[in-house]
């Protein structure tokens, strides 16, 4: 690493494992490019900080730490729906009407921050609507953060393709268009230290927001030491045990997600199948006068029902910028493991008495009323 702050990483461990851990995934990278801190949010904190004032797109839903960042720095938010094939993304006409609506506001959008494998609603992008996206993106001058953050979490990933923005911009003239982002807690490092990477473009533009990115972390004291360093560079090799269990962890993970969303969807919900990560988002809109009978109006009502009879692994669509008033949840696959993110087998007795749970309590909610 060059000096002892652990801010200029030009060539520290983390960065230059970063490069190869990025290769392997299409997107050539060199050390320079690169951007370490402890934690995903922080990295996020600084990109935005970096870019300077204007507005920062998110499709809705989307994780709730995105929309913390910019509002800690005090940027206008603007919120665009998903489409219906998936989550992580917004729809591409939607997207324009929004920045059309901005601009005219007095508003300037320049950051649309999207996942390509999403946490809220267990999807991923299809690679042909990603480039839809894209072209709006790049028709209206916005910079793409791509958080791939669960980009390693598919249930069956020679089922799912997972494209970057940055692999599908890589010879265009938009290449410095993409700053691509990842923690590595979920895939790399679940019982170590909060890390996260950035990949910055390379151009001068890209050199740039670098630059300003460390200018943020450096402010804020954020750097990696060395024990940290070498532990994020050794994980970022992604040694073949390490690969083993993260592919046996997401094929456990798809199972209960799969019979989750089947037990929601035959109550009468709406929601997407789940690709990745360990979380579905369900709408049950179509039950509203059912659950109006019990007093059920909003994602806040929803939420804190299902908290009180299903535990605390339920999260109301208002948390993720969502509308409230929307009868929206975000549920996690450790509602059928008590709490615990390691996955079991659907077969275990455990998993079985909590789906069980969960049926009954749907059966319950949903049922017509008098």
């Amino acid at each position: 690493m060059e000096g002892t702050d652990g801010y200029r990483q030009g060539r520290s461990a983390t960065a230059v494992a970063a490069c190869r851990y990025w290769h392997r995934r299409g997107m050539q990278t060199r050390p320079e490019h690169v951007v370490a801190a402890p934690g995903a949010p922080l990295l996020l904190l600084a990109v935005l900080g970096a870019m300077g004032p204007g507005g920062v797109l998110l499709p809705r839903p989307s994780p709730d730490w995105h929309a913390a960042q910019a509002r800690l720095l005090g940027r206008p938010l603007h919120t665009v729906p998903v489409p219906v094939e998936c989550g992580g993304v917004p729809d591409p006409v939607a997207l324009r009407e929004t920045v059309d609506r901005a601009r005219t506001e007095g508003d300037a959008p320049h950051v649309l921050v999207l996942s390509v494998a999403d946490d809220c609603t267990g999807t991923a992008v299809p690679p042909e609507l990603l480039h839809e996206v894209c072209e709006a993106a790049r028709d209206e001058d916005l910079l793409i953060v791509s958080d791939e953050t669960w980009r390693d979490t598919s249930h069956a990933p020679h089922d799912t393709v997972i494209v970057s923005p940055a692999e599908m911009l890589h010879n265009g003239t938009d290449t410095d268009a993409v700053v691509v982002l990842a923690g590595l807690g979920e895939a790399l490092l679940p019982q170590g230290p909060p890390a996260g990477i950035a990949r910055f473009p390379d151009s001068a533009r890209g050199r740039a927001l670098a630059d300003a990115a460390r200018a943020v972390l450096r402010e804020l004291r954020a750097g990696l030491q060395g024990p940290t360093d070498a532990a994020i560079a050794d994980a970022l090799t992604e040694p073949e045990p390490l690969r083993s269990r993260r592919v046996s962890a997401a094929r456990a993970q798809g199972a209960l997600l799969t019979a989750l969303h089947r037990a929601f969807t035959e109550s009468g919900a709406l929601c997407r199948p789940p690709h990745a990560g360990r979380h579905i988002y369900a709408d049950l809109e179509p039950v509203r006068p059912r659950l109006a009978a019990l007093g059920i109006g909003d994602s806040a009502g929803l939420e804190a029902e299902l908290v009180r009879r299903l535990g605390p692994y339920v999260s109301g669509g208002h948390r993720f910028c969502d509308d409230p008033k929307a009868l929206r949840v975000r549920l996690s696959s450790e509602l059928l493991t008590g709490g615990s993110r390691r996955p079991e087998p659907l077969t275990s007795p455990g998993v079985s008495r909590a789906l069980d749970s969960v049926r009954s309590v749907l059966a319950d909610l949903t049922a017509p009323r008098e």
